[in-house]
């Protein structure tokens, strides 16, 4: 009887032992770790949820970038961390829906050495030209396309980036071929674009400043919704293009066995600073959109969205850097 007893006292002790840690945590500093290069709507999403956060818990939070290889390099520092609370992953949505199926072998398996936390903003792209450009609306734009197959250039943040995903998608939809000219970033691809050494591109939010100065021409917006920042401009779904969807989530992720007890309490911090007006004006200023979401909730969009873009993926035979 002692020993069953003793046993039923160690079980119960190891059973308690995640609790209680959760509920000590955090007690230290706590590293949020930014796949992409500083400077990024990854990077500038993590530091302005950082200080909020840091407040609230109490403890210092610090971001580190670790860019390369999509976000893999990243996603692998954090996915092979130790499961405590203590080291966060911001990344884009691509590492988790498009990664997987543009790299033969990836280091880890995002969906099950990574845990969803919190998702923090549902980031657009846009369709823009030059303002000198003679295409002034979306019909005329494609009827340029499909007048001069194969010489009309694009730029991108590289193969397999949502921009690039969303020109896929429109060429696709629409019968038209223009060259694909992959980019280390956004920001160089944007240079071009003014520089007139490329036709359009499918912006992430960096060319709004440009569009405000007449320098460029906003066309569409590639998500199912229209833009807060102008709403009225359309999207591709109104234009014809059904379904059309090239946005990505941006969010927070933990290693694999963090304790769902650290999980709830980060979900709750996050959501909160969310639906602050400093962090939604953040947001909207990077072209995107706040996106409070429950961990379910933020796995199953993850699950959607590399539905969606594995199929346009395996179609236009993408392959990653």
């Amino acid at each position: 009887m002692k020993n069953i007893l003793r046993l039923a006292a160690l079980a119960l002790a190891f059973g308690l032992a995640p609790m209680v840690q959760a509920q000590a945590w955090p007690t230290k500093t706590i590293k949020i770790v930014v796949n992409f290069p500083p400077g990024g709507a990854a990077d500038q999403i993590a530091r302005s949820v950082a200080a909020p956060l840091q407040t609230s818990l109490g403890q210092t939070v610090v971001v580190e970038n670790r860019a390369g290889s999509g976000g893999n390099i990243g996603g692998d520092a954090v996915a092979k961390s130790a499961p405590d609370g203590y080291t966060l992953l911001m990344s884009s949505g691509g590492m988790v829906s498009v990664n997987p199926h543009i790299y033969a072998k990836m280091p880890f398996d995002p969906a099950k050495d990574l845990v969803p936390v919190a998702a923090a903003a549902r980031v657009l792209v846009f369709l823009v030209v030059r303002t000198e450009a003679p295409s002034k609306d979306f019909k005329a734009f494609i009827a340029n396309l499909k007048a001069h197959p194969g010489q009309r250039s694009f730029g991108s943040p590289g193969n397999g980036s949502s921009p690039h995903l969303a020109a896929e998608m429109m060429k696709s939809q629409t019968g038209t071929f223009a060259v694909h000219v992959p980019y280390r970033g956004a920001a160089p691809a944007l240079t071009d674009l003014l520089g007139g050494q490329l036709d359009f591109l499918f912006d992430p939010g960096i060319a709004i400043p440009h569009v405000r100065a007449g320098k460029l021409r906003m066309l569409a917006v590639g998500s199912p919704q229209r833009s807060p920042l102008f709403p009225e401009v359309p999207t591709l779904d109104e234009l014809g293009l059904k379904g059309f969807d090239a946005g990505t989530v941006f969010g927070f992720y933990a290693p694999t066995g963090t304790p769902e007890a650290v999980i709830t309490k980060l979900n709750t911090e996050i959501n909160r600073i969310l639906a602050t007006p400093a962090l939604q004006e953040r947001i909207h200023a990077l072209g995107g959109v706040p996106a409070p979401m429950t961990p379910a909730q933020f796995a199953a969009k993850a699950a959607e969205d590399s539905k969606r873009f594995g199929a346009i993926i395996r179609e236009r035979q993408i392959v990653g850097n």
